[in-house]
């Protein structure tokens, strides 16, 4: 079955855009778990990805773990919460391929399970939010002039059902609030980009065993929840809240 441009309807859309030969990825926070599993999955679909860290040493050592050549997978330095970070990856991108075909906003930090609203240090909240919201807005902006060059740009934002307000109890306050911020964001973004022809989408990969979610669904599993996003087709979804293709509620 097909989607509405809203994402409100319908399984999983398998179609994906058919030129993807040199097409470039880039995903930030991808030294382990969930973001090096992107990288691999898109690496074997074809994809130049820059795999990026805040440490450049961990960054080369996932890039080599998955690619050994180097020619598909690309260390980088990038930390997300740093604008002069930010702006030498989008100079080295726009250097080195002139365009960017997916952003994936994969970075994010602290689960703060031990902590509740009523009582949260909320200068932790904000750098929570530095990362996981700002960080992601900073990152897209900085990179939007190279998706705009590319004949089938996407934006994932990697988020959470935690961040779901319709869903949301106590608990986890930064996390789940920043999740609730990005998943505004990406709503924002679809609607101001859907005339460039960006599908940009949000996305929960689902309790997956990362350093995050212990003992959840294998890493393979939640990443194709994600890469799904990255592979829609020209006609496909933009400014939704997805798992394993299927909707969730905002």
């Amino acid at each position: 079955m097909s989607r509405d441009r809203a994402g409100n309807r319908g399984p999983r859309q398998p179609a994906e855009p058919e030129d993807v030969a040199g097409a470039v990825a880039l995903v930030t926070g991808a030294n382990r778990g969930l973001g090096r599993e992107v990288c691999r999955q898109l690496a074997d679909r074809g994809y130049t990805v820059a795999l990026t860290a805040r440490d450049p040493a961990k960054a080369t050592g996932a890039a080599r773990e998955i690619d050994r050549t180097g020619n598909r997978v690309l260390a980088r330095q990038l930390d997300v919460s740093d604008s002069a970070s930010v702006r030498a990856m989008s100079g080295w991108l726009a250097a080195t391929f002139g365009r960017c075909d997916v952003l994936v906003n994969n970075a994010a930090v602290d689960y703060d399970i031990d902590a509740l609203a009523v009582t949260a240090d909320l200068q932790r909240v904000r750098r929570a939010m530095e990362t996981n919201v700002f960080g992601a807005w900073a990152v897209t902006q900085a990179v939007l002039p190279l998706l705009r060059r590319s004949a089938h740009p996407r934006i994932v934002n990697v988020s959470s059902e935690s961040g779901s307000i319709s869903e949301m109890t106590g608990g986890t306050p930064g996390y789940a609030m920043s999740k609730a911020a990005l998943n505004a964001l990406t709503r924002m973004l679809a609607y101001e980009l859907r005339a460039d022809g960006v599908l940009v989408n949000a996305v929960c990969p689902g309790w997956t065993n990362t350093d995050m979610g212990r003992g959840g669904r294998p890493l393979s599993e939640g990443a194709a929840s994600i890469v799904w996003a990255a592979l829609l087709s020209d006609d496909g979804p933009t400014g939704g809240f997805f798992r394993d293709g299927l909707p969730l509620p905002w």
